[in-house]
Formats: structure tokens, C-alpha cells, sequence
């Protein structure tokens, strides 16, 4: 069995996290500048076995698409076409910005850490990815 990986698509920056082998466990990988994410993927890839990716679904409360979603279907016809037998689903990432401040935040770590962008974006995208491993059981 390998991992699933989630991502949490930025213009700026991507979150990213990877479950363990068994599927068990979320945990943030780096967060990467989003013009480096498939290089970043593809190294990833030949290091690791992933079974599935699971990409982020920017909703509003009322169940619209964000506008960042024209963006991430761009990067998805990229990724198809880098790795066509990779196997994609979307998740709903409603809240996970704001739930990861609050995780952040009660963390214990200090003003600074808790400001850094490219913390948000990590546990953001281990957020989507422990939800997304909560609703397959």
C-alpha cells in the first residue's frame, strides 16, 4: 500500500502532507512555492509510492467555488498529463485556513512561528488529509 498525498493549492505557495504507508497517519511535508511543485512532485514520486492525491476543493459557505478553483483545474490538466495513472480526488477544504490558525495558535509556538504563511498551508493541507482519511472509514 502506498501514501496519499494532499495538497493544498496556493497561487504563491502549496501545502502539502503525505500519510504513512498504511494510511493511517497525516503528516506535513514542506510547503512549497507553487512553481516549483512539480518538480517537487516529481521527485517525490520516485521516491515514494502514492496511491492517491487528494487536492483541496475551495468552497464559500454557501457552496461555491473559490476563485482560485480556474487555477487549480489548470494544474490538474498539468498533472494529468505528467502522471496520467495517478489517481486524483477532490476534497472539501471549507475552514481548513482558519482551523489550522486556531491549531497554530494553541500550539504553544510563538508570534512569530504562528505568523509564518508556509506553517497555515502545511497543516492546512494535513487537515484535508486527515478529514479526507476520516470519511473513507
Amino acid at each position: 500500500m502506498g501514501q496519499i498525498l494532499a495538497i493544498d493549492y496556493g497561487t504563491a505557495r502549496t501545502g502539502i502532507a503525505a500519510t504513512d504507508d498504511l494510511q493511517i497517519i497525516a503528516s506535513g511535508l514542506p510547503t512549497v512555492e507553487t512553481p516549483k511543485l512539480m518538480d517537487f512532485l516529481k521527485k517525490y514520486f520516485s521516491e515514494n509510492a502514492v496511491d492517491e492525491i487528494v487536492i483541496g476543493l475551495p468552497t464559500d459557505l454557501k457552496g461555491n467555488l473559490s476563485d482560485i478553483e480556474s487555477e487549480i483545474q489548470n494544474f490538474i490538466l498539468i498533472f494529468k498529463k505528467e502522471f496520467p495513472s495517478q489517481k486524483i480526488s477532490r476534497f472539501d477544504e471549507r475552514f481548513t485556513s482558519k482551523m489550522a490558525s486556531f491549531f497554530i495558535s494553541q500550539s504553544g509556538k510563538s508570534k512569530k512561528q504562528r505568523q509564518e504563511k508556509g506553517l497555515i498551508d502545511k497543516v492546512s493541507a494535513t487537515i484535508i488529509l486527515q478529514n479526507f482519511l476520516e470519511q473513507k472509514i
